[in-house]
């Protein structure tokens, strides 16, 4: 069986700028997060905002299967053509997973088609709460896990409602948070996933890290059995084996 194909996207701005930050992911959240996820199910690559258009050439993206974006500082530092590239690749079947603040970023914008604001303060305990067991990206995950330390996110969050709902964030304030949401857009496969704040290490918790893994099992491309070409299947060629239609010309 091939291997999954996974693109980590990282700004990697905090991690450089500012040391408390550095200390905690010292090569990066894109690093740490393509470390855990590690595995001989996954190919896993790196790509961060500063490489020659943002690490996502078309080579880059023609080769992911699922890409996994991580955005807070400088979201409108993605350009417009390299965002609107991600949009059409996750229409035409390439899974997106989004992460903490990435529900800012102009891909994740153009992608559910909403502004994703939401209600925001300061660093509390949260627990999250899995609200859907039988769902694949809730696989092997306890009905709830503590983070010690988290970024408020809370309602109203402005998202199209979610296909489907997994994951609930309760933070000890009583806020509460839709903190793992997934949507199908075209023929790709989108989850958005609340924690992750930098300058916690949320990306050693073994539950997240497994909720992320999940979550590239199930936004990764399904073969429709449909040629594709320019975001819509498409008839032609030997679509239709000889001889198929003889019988419809009676």
């Amino acid at each position: 069986m091939a291997k999954i194909r996974v693109t980590v996207w990282n700004e990697y701005r905090h991690e450089r700028e500012e040391e408390k930050i550095a200390e905690v992911y010292p090569e990066g959240i894109h690093a740490q997060i393509a470390k855990a996820i590690g595995c001989d199910d996954f190919e896993v690559r790196t790509a961060t905002l500063d490489e020659p258009e943002h690490g996502l050439t078309d080579e880059v993206l023609d080769n992911t299967d699922v890409l996994i974006w991580w955005g807070h500082m400088a979201h409108w530092e993605v350009s417009d053509e390299i965002a609107e590239k991600v949009k059409q690749k996750v229409y035409m079947g390439m899974g997106l997973i989004c992460l903490h603040s990435a529900h800012y970023s102009k891909v994740f914008q153009k992608v559910v088609g909403t502004t994703g604001n939401l209600l925001w303060g300061m660093n509390k305990q949260e627990i999250v709460w899995n609200v859907n067991p039988i769902h694949p990206i809730a696989k092997g995950i306890p009905t709830h896990f503590k983070l010690d330390a988290e970024e408020i996110y809370a309602e109203p969050f402005q998202i199209p409602e979610p296909d489907e709902l997994v994951f609930m964030g309760w933070f000890e304030t009583g806020y509460v948070f839709r903190s793992g949401c997934c949507w199908r857009r075209g023929y790709g496969r989108v989850f958005y996933f609340q924690p992750g704040h930098e300058e916690f290490p949320v990306y050693y918790n073994e539950n997240v890290i497994q909720i992320i893994k999940n979550a590239i099992h199930w936004a990764a491309p399904v073969e429709t059995g449909y040629v594709k070409q320019w975001g819509a299947p498409c008839i032609g060629g030997d679509f239709v084996p000889d001889g198929e239609l003889e019988f419809f010309k009676k």
